[in-house]
């Protein structure tokens, strides 16, 4: 593997039917290391099957996506090239968030330190030794992440990550994304929230009916078009039944 494929995560060509619906349709686009890349499109553009696919829990109907040039599945050790948060889930109600971690530490191979150390990194180490069940869906969301963090990775792949977060804890992840982007590593993440990608993205991939529809710098795409909501919408504008095109 090469230092540029290092994290570099690579969509091309991706394509899934389930019966006659597509959801992703041909999809091709880039994440680079280095940058934290935005993945946007309205309520059913094909956002969380394509991070499924890239993940290894959907097999695609044509195309490839990769992490570090290979399939998720085909990783030596996938939680050490991509960690992966798709849903706040999966956690057992009875079972601490440090016991939690330390589960994963031990199934992966990871030394048990690297529990304490994700919990604090996350803001959960005074949370550590309580039990999930009482955790808030902010809190379930951070320790997803430290789960994901737990072999230090060297790619992100996050669906909505920002979901259940205060203000707080959205400036905190905003934070902690760009460190981890700024280490020379890669970021994916879906997001509704079009001003915090404005304030977080460096590249922006925009989908719609399981097509890119646009894709480049957040410069580019929004140079003298308005901010990234104007831009989004008219990218993603459904036409209304019965109305002549413009």
């Amino acid at each position: 593997m090469t230092a540029r494929e290092t994290g570099r995560i690579t969509v091309s060509g991706l394509t899934k039917r389930f019966g006659r619906v597509t959801a992703v349709n041909g999809l091709s686009f880039t994440a680079a290391p280095g940058a934290v890349t935005g993945f946007l499109g309205p309520n059913g553009a094909g956002k969380t099957t394509t991070l499924r696919m890239l993940a290894g829990l959907v097999a695609p109907d044509a195309g490839a996506a990769t992490i570090s040039g290979h399939a998720y599945t085909r990783l030596a050790s996938p939680g050490r090239e991509a960690g992966v948060v798709l849903e706040a889930a999966g956690f057992h109600p009875a079972r601490t968030g440090r016991d939690h971690l330390r589960v994963y530490c031990t199934a992966s191979g990871y030394p048990l330190r690297r529990a304490d150390e994700v919990l604090a990194l996350t803001g959960l180490a005074a949370a550590g030794r309580r039990k999930a069940r009482g955790y808030s869906l902010g809190m379930r969301q951070r320790l997803a992440l430290a789960a994901a963090l737990l072999g230090d990775p060297v790619a992100l792949i996050l669906d909505e990550p920002a979901n259940g977060l205060d203000p707080e804890g959205i400036a905190w992840l905003r934070g902690l994304l760009r460190d981890f982007a700024r280490s020379g590593r890669t970021v994916l993440y879906s997001s509704h929230v079009l001003p915090e990608v404005e304030q977080l993205a460096d590249h922006v991939v925009i989908v719609s009916g399981g097509r890119l529809v646009r894709q480049g710098t957040l410069a580019e795409l929004t140079g003298g078009r308005g901010g990234l909501e104007q831009v989004f919408l008219s990218l993603t504008a459904r036409p209304v039944p019965g109305c002549p095109p413009c």
